[in-house]
């Protein structure tokens, strides 16, 4: 994934995690609100992940030759 691509999909999922974070306690859900929380603090995680991953750009050098 390139500079772009890593910036754009990392922050739509730290905006879609904050979502579900929030969205139960402004609209009052009763039921499931640990549910969004424990899935939007997911989401939050793996979008910092990739907003900051730069290992993944590297080329490593062959080692058997």
């Amino acid at each position: 994934m390139n500079t772009t691509s890593r910036l754009i999909t990392g922050i739509i999922a730290i905006v879609i995690g904050l979502f579900l974070v929030f969205a139960p306690f402004i609209w009052g859900f009763k039921e499931a609100w640990w549910m969004a929380w424990i899935y939007g603090v997911i989401v939050v995680v793996i979008g910092l992940f990739i907003l900051f991953n730069n290992r993944e750009d590297k080329i490593e050098r062959r080692k058997d030759k």
